[in-house]
C-alpha cells in the first residue's frame, strides 16, 4: 500500500512542482520542449537498445547459452524508455539511468534480486 502511495500520490505531486519551478527557471515553453525532446530521445533510445538486447537473446539461444543477463537488461531498457516518455524530470532521471549502460549494470543485480524473491514467494515461477 506504502508503494500505491508513493507511485500514484507523491511522485506526481513532487514532478507537478518540479515543473513549475523549471517553468518558472527556463519559462513555460522551454520546459514545455524539454519534456517533448526528452520524451522522444527516450523512445529512440529504447528502440536501439531494445533492438540490440534482441539479438543478444536471439545469439544466447542460436549458442544454447541462457539469455537471463539479455533479458535482465531487456527489462531494464524497457522501463527505463517507458520512464523516459512519461513527463516529469524525477521520471527521466530513473529512466536515464535504466538505459545508460554503467548504472543500469548497478541496478541489475537489485532488479535479479527482486525477481528472485518474486520466485520464492511463488509470485511468479522462474525455471
Amino acid at each position: 500500500m506504502r508503494v500505491l502511495f508513493l507511485l500514484f500520490i507523491v511522485c506526481p505531486a513532487i514532478e507537478i512542482g518540479l515543473f513549475l519551478l523549471a517553468g518558472k527557471w527556463l519559462g513555460v515553453f522551454p520546459t514545455f520542449l524539454l519534456i517533448i525532446l526528452t520524451g522522444v530521445l527516450g523512445a529512440l533510445v529504447a528502440k536501439r537498445q531494445g533492438t540490440d538486447v534482441y539479438h543478444r537473446v536471439m545469439r544466447d539461444l542460436q549458442h544454447g547459452k541462457m539469455p537471463g543477463e539479455a533479458l535482465l537488461d531487456g527489462i531494464c531498457v524497457f522501463f527505463g524508455g517507458l520512464l523516459l516518455m512519461l513527463p516529469g524530470f524525477l521520471s527521466d532521471i530513473a529512466g536515464a539511468c535504466l538505459l545508460i549502460p554503467f548504472t543500469r549494470n548497478r541496478m541489475k543485480p537489485l532488479l535479479f534480486k527482486w525477481l528472485r524473491g518474486m520466485s520464492k514467494n511463488k509470485r511468479i515461477i522462474i525455471k
